[in-house]
C-alpha cells in the first residue's frame, strides 16, 4: 500500500472512530468473536455484500451509507452483550440474528425489545447509542463539534451535550450520563 493509501485508510478509520466509536474494523470483529460469526454471516445479518463489509473492515470506506444497517449493527451490538452476561443463550441469538436480519429499520429511536434490559427499560448504553446516531445520521463528528462552538456562548449545556453525545465514544457518553445522575 503506497503513501496514499494508508494516508486514506487512516482517515478512515479516523472518521470511523468518529462516526461509531470505534474503528468498524474492530467493532465487527468483536461482533465476529462474540456471536460466534464468519465475515460472510455477518455481512448477511447486517444487510451488506461481503466486499461491501470488507471494505468497511479495512478502511477502504469510512461510512456505512445506510442508515438500517447501522441500527443492525447497535442490535447486534446489544445482542453480543446479552450473550456475554448469560441473558441470552446461543440458539436464542441465532434466533434474534435472523430477525435482526428481517428488520428493515424502521425509526432511530426504536423501542423494540433488544433496547431493554431485564426491567423492561432502556439501556443506558442503547439510549446513548440511538442518540448518536440520530445526531450522527444528520451531520460528521466535526460538524458537530462546530455546531456544539457556536453554541456555547449562549447554550452551554446544549453544547455540551453536543460534543459529548454527538462527537464523543459512547463509553464516555454512558460515563456522562451516569455521573450527571447522582
Amino acid at each position: 500500500m503506497d503513501a496514499a493509501q494508508q494516508e486514506a485508510t487512516a482517515r478512515a478509520r479516523e472518521l470511523q472512530r468518529n462516526w461509531y466509536g470505534e474503528p468498524l474494523g474492530a467493532l465487527f470483529r468483536k461482533l465476529i468473536d462474540d456471536l460466534g460469526l464468519n465475515q460472510a454471516r455477518l455481512a448477511g445479518v447486517l444487510g451488506l455484500s461481503a466486499p461491501m463489509l470488507s471494505q468497511l473492515m479495512s478502511g477502504q470506506r469510512a461510512k456505512i451509507g445506510n442508515p438500517a444497517v447501522v441500527q443492525r449493527v447497535q442490535l447486534l451490538q446489544d445482542l453480543a452483550g446479552q450473550v456475554a452476561d448469560g441473558s441470552v443463550s446461543a440458539a436464542e441469538a441465532t434466533e434474534r440474528m435472523e430477525e435482526i436480519k428481517k428488520s428493515q429499520g424502521g425509526s432511530v429511536l426504536s423501542n423494540t425489545t433488544q433496547t431493554t434490559s431485564s426491567s423492561g427499560a432502556p439501556t443506558v448504553k442503547r439510549v446513548v447509542r440511538e442518540i448518536q446516531s440520530l445526531l450522527r445520521s444528520v451531520a460528521a463528528a466535526g460538524d458537530i463539534i462546530d455546531a456544539a462552538d457556536t453554541l456555547a456562548p449562549t447554550h452551554p449545556e446544549l453544547a455540551e451535550f453536543l460534543r459529548v453525545y454527538g462527537a464523543g465514544r459512547t463509553s464516555d457518553a454512558v460515563s456522562h450520563y451516569q455521573s450527571h445522575q447522582s
